[in-house]
């Protein structure tokens, strides 16, 4: 069976850069380190809520991570600069 784990906030709903933030670190792309998260040597924040904030408002941070994490996995469509939108397929996933 599987199982998934998200951050709930209130008022908010579920928090993709929380999510981001477990998937990057399970797969090696974040770099925890006693309560500091880093990427690619960029201190995200101290605290899990620091780093969530930090790529809430670093967008393009958080969108290279989860590019990462999707292609890691073979998640979603690889879109490339000469891709039009109507010629992407979606990769199959498996749950």
């Amino acid at each position: 069976s599987s199982r998934a784990e998200f951050d709930i906030l209130y008022g908010q709903g579920i928090s993709r850069e929380g999510s981001l933030i477990d998937m990057g670190v399970e797969h090696g792309f974040i770099r925890k380190s006693g309560s500091w998260f880093t990427y690619e040597g960029e201190q995200l924040g101290q605290g899990k809520e620091n780093a969530r904030k930090f790529l809430l408002e670093n967008v393009d941070v958080a969108n290279e991570i989860e590019k990462k994490i999707k292609e890691k996995l073979g998640i979603g469509a690889v879109v490339t600069a000469e891709a039009k939108a109507d010629d992407v397929l979606p990769a199959p996933v498996d749950f």
